[in-house]
This record gives C-alpha cells, sequence and structure tokens, in this order.
C-alpha cells in the first residue's frame, strides 16, 4: 500500500502545476470572459427590458393622447351641434317674427279692406236708396199710358 501512496503523492505532487495553472486559468476567465460577458448580457436585458419598458410607455402616452384627442374631438363636434342648433333655433325665431310681421301686415290689409269695402257698400246702398224713386217713376211711366200721371206719395 506503500507504493500506492508514494504512486498518488507523486501523481498529487505532479499535478500541481496541473492544478494551479486550471486555477488560474479558472480566474482569467472569470475576470476576463466572464465578468464582461456577465455584465454585457445584464446591460442587454436591461436595455431590452427598458426599451419594451419604453415602447410600452410610448403605447400608454399614445392612448392617453389619442383619448384627448378623441375628447377634444367630441366637445368640438358637440360646439359645432350647440352652435348649428343655436343657429336654427335663431333662424326660426326670425322666421317666426317675420310671419307674425306679416299676419299683421295681411291683417291690416285686410282691415282696411273690409271697412273700403263697407264704405262703398254704404256709398252703394245709399245710391240705390237714392235713385229708386227715380226708377220707380221711370217704370210707372213706362207701364202707365202716357196721359196718365203717376200719383206721388208724400213719404
Amino acid at each position: 500500500m506503500d507504493v500506492i501512496l508514494k504512486q498518488l503523492g507523486d501523481l498529487v505532487l505532479g499535478s500541481i502545476p496541473t492544478m494551479i495553472l486550471f486555477i488560474v486559468l479558472v480566474l482569467a476567465y472569470r475576470f476576463v470572459l466572464f465578468g464582461p460577458l456577465t455584465r454585457t448580457l445584464a446591460e442587454r436585458r436591461d436595455r431590452t427590458q427598458g426599451a419594451v419598458e419604453r415602447a410600452a410607455a410610448a403605447i400608454a402616452a399614445a392612448d392617453a393622447k389619442s383619448q384627448e384627442y378623441e375628447a377634444k374631438l367630441r366637445a368640438a363636434r358637440a360646439e359645432i351641434f350647440r352652435h348649428r342648433e343655436q343657429l336654427i333655433h335663431q333662424w326660426n325665431a326670425e322666421r317666426e317674427r317675420a310671419l307674425a310681421s306679416a299676419r299683421l301686415a295681411a291683417q291690416e290689409r285686410v282691415r282696411s279692406a273690409e271697412s273700403a269695402l263697407k264704405a262703398q257698400a254704404a256709398e252703394a246702398h245709399k245710391q240705390i236708396e237714392g235713385s229708386t224713386e227715380q226708377l220707380a217713376s221711370q217704370i210707372l211711366q213706362a207701364i202707365l199710358p202716357a196721359g196718365m200721371a203717376p200719383v206721388e206719395s208724400a213719404l
């Protein structure tokens, strides 16, 4: 067993430079390659995650802006509708005033025409009454023989 231990000891003693070289390579790998690689991957992850977060924030901001624009558009449409309704009411009121004015003018013309017609009717009635005796005497002269004179009544 001594031989085996001696061989093991020689083997371990011969492998010490290999172990030291391995440890140096592991440490060099750790500091030279693995550390910067880990930092680069972490930075890349942060950048991509940051880009995703910035994109999500930009999308949220765009949604907020679009909702704001839609609200402004709705408000503008409502204002236009209110203004149009106000104009329609104003035009209707003006039309009603014009119609009322035209009605009053027409009623005044009808009244004046009625009064003129009544005056003409009264004048015609007076003319007819005034000419009835004359017409009656003319009718009597036409009907009665020429020698008979009509009797005038004292009314």
